[in-house]
């Protein structure tokens, strides 16, 4: 009798457990459910009007329709994009702010800085990625260079002649050009601009030899016949640019590929179902036909990936840039 009452005793005690934990879950999953309780704030560093910044506010738009509360973009551009990340670290906590960031901060920062204004482990959960962008070798419209083995050739018969351009050390431009010097064992000189319309109004007017660009940033003086894209740093032709070879078809290096992407990241510490609600959500924007044909119209690509193999794909990256950022002796302090 005794052993009778205790095996009940002992079913009793593990229901009353289970409905313990599910009574655990269910206010995680009704915080899940009724997220957003109040606007929300998407901050960026990129600056209004830029391929990224039209990104955001596409996202932005269907999550406000989808989640009934504004979904509000804030440009912090500026200090390397740490104004951005001073203003996400004092915000919400609870997932009403979130952020944009880029592979610089998230891959590239942590090896050109000893001491950085935000903790990647501590500060930000790095959600899913936005989207990729490959990066094209622009030269003046009448530059004599026809192929990337015109370049190359050029640059090693006459070390530190040549030069390119960039907006600041350490971007994805500097970082990729530094990459190509690697590659091909050459001496160039790199030439850091105020903003990107310098930049690329500087190819244009012969003042540099070559820059790298996205079709975002580069695309309008491309397209207004002032710049041509030698070749594009990526594994295979863009569909959005079927005619412009790779730089492996051009003349190499082999292997050469610079890439751009953007990230949305929340808090670190939200409970895991607002975080895969913030994540279906994004994912639902992204898959929107205008989304894919503003997409298109850049030059960007999804990647769509689970949350482990974005985790995995950061610390890849981190690697890549550590490996060029040494290479190049490039350090901010």
């Amino acid at each position: 009798m005794t052993t009778h009452r205790f095996t009940i005793s002992r079913r009793f005690a593990g229901l009353a457990l289970g409905l313990a934990a599910l009574g655990g879950l269910l206010p995680l999953a009704a915080q899940a459910q009724q997220f957003p309780t109040k606007p929300v704030r998407i901050i960026t560093p990129f600056p209004v009007g830029g391929g990224p910044d039209g990104v955001a506010r596409l996202v932005a738009d269907k999550l406000s329709r989808a989640w009934g509360q504004p979904v509000i973009v804030e440009n912090r551009p500026g200090g390397n994009g740490f104004i951005a990340i001073d203003a996400f670290k004092r915000g919400a906590r609870d997932g009403h702010d979130l952020i944009v960031l880029d592979n610089v901060h998230l891959a590239a920062y942590p090896h050109l800085f000893k001491k950085l204004p935000y903790d990647l482990d501590k500060d930000f959960d790095a959600i899913l990625p936005l989207f990729k962008t490959y990066f094209f070798v622009t030269v003046a419209a009448n530059s004599p260079y026809k192929t990337m083995g015109d370049l190359v050739a050029d640059a090693k018969a006459h070390p530190g002649k040549l030069n390119y351009g960039s907006w600041s050390v350490g971007n994805p431009v500097h970082l990729g050009s530094a990459l190509l010097q690697n590659m091909t064992s050459t001496d160039m000189v790199h030439v850091i601009y105020k903003e990107t319309t310098q930049l690329y109004t500087g190819v244009a007017n012969g003042e540099i030899s070559f820059a790298l660009g996205t079709s975002a940033t580069a695309g309008p003086l491309q397209r207004a016949g002032k710049l041509r894209y030698l070749a594009v740093a990526a594994p295979r032709r863009l569909a959005a640019f079927p005619d412009v070879p790779t730089v492996a078809e051009s003349g190499g290096p082999a292997g050469f590929e610079v890439t751009g992407w953007n990230a949305i990241a929340a808090p670190k510490g939200l409970p895991p179902a607002v975080i895969d609600k913030i994540k279906l959500d994004v994912e639902k924007a992204l898959a929107g036909a205008d989304v894919k044909e503003k997409f298109a119209s850049f030059g960007y690509e999804q990647f769509p990936t689970t949350r482990e193999q974005f985790r995995q794909f950061i610390q890849a990256e981190s690697t890549r840039f550590g490996a060029v950022i040494k290479k190049a002796n490039v350090s901010l302090d």
